[in-house]
């Protein structure tokens, strides 16, 4: 299956500190590939400079073989969605004028995009009496489902989540968990989300990348990692996770 986006020898450096070593990756389309290891690792980092909002120190990031640069970034980024932690939703506009934000800044349809807010609406399982609230309005997973509704309005080629359930509560998270694996098999889309929690990366992804300084340890199913470890960080990674049930 053709790579949607491809890392080239990439890597990010702060200071003369590297948070990415020279790193080579790729991302097929159609799959949920997620990006985990402990804090520091370098998992947000990978992300950032997919989006663009980081430019790699060295090497390349390219979507459909084409190269991410200062000329093509904002075309490019406009076929991404992007959900970060906690939301990042405007506080003085409703829960409808942050999803209709890009629609309106690039003048689309109207009546199309009220009925892409219904879809939304179903497929997120937010009522749409909520899309007139505010956002300390909403509760924490009402927020993160109107984040993603956000994201997904224009039908973008990728979607990228940043520990978009890290702040949630576990009956919450868990819910939500359930939803967004319905989400992603019903659209089919390529999904790229940084978690610290594996057990939630078993769940929701194809595709596991266990990063540790800055480097890629290990990547493969869950099942790869478990019972072909690549080295014993990934079986002291995944033993530490103790809430972690058998997948």
């Amino acid at each position: 299956m053709a790579a949607i986006i491809e890392l080239r020898g990439a890597s990010k450096t702060f200071d003369d500190t590297p948070a990415l070593h020279p790193t080579d990756l790729t991302f097929e389309r159609s799959r949920t590939t997620a990006l985990i290891g402990p804090s520091g690792c370098g998992k947000s980092t990978l992300l950032r400079l997919i989006v663009g909002l980081l430019s790699p120190s060295a090497g390349d990031v390219l979507f459909e073989g084409e190269r991410l640069s200062d000329d093509n970034l904002l075309q490019i980024r406009r076929r991404m969605g992007y959900v970060i932690q906690d939301g990042g939703l405007f506080p003085h506009l409703s829960a409808r004028q942050n999803v209709m934000l890009m629609p309106n800044h690039l003048h689309l349809d109207s009546a199309e995009m009220k009925q892409r807010l219904g879809e939304l609406c179903e497929l997120t399982h937010l009522p749409e009496d909520a899309l007139e609230r505010y956002p300390v309005e909403l509760s924490g997973g009402q927020r993160q489902r109107v984040s993603l509704m956000r994201a997904l309005m224009l039908k973008p080629d990728v979607l990228l989540l940043d520990e978009p359930l890290a702040a949630l509560d576990p009956l919450v998270r868990t819910s939500l968990q359930t939803q967004l694996k319905e989400i992603f098999q019903r659209l089919r889309q390529t999904v790229i989300m940084v978690t610290h929690d594996m057990a939630e990366a078993a769940y929701l992804a194809d595709t596991i990348v266990l990063l540790d300084s800055g480097r890629i340890v290990q990547s493969g199913s869950f099942q790869d990692l478990r019972e072909r470890p690549a080295a014993p960080f990934v079986s002291e990674f995944i033993s530490a996770q103790r809430a972690l049930v058998q997948i």
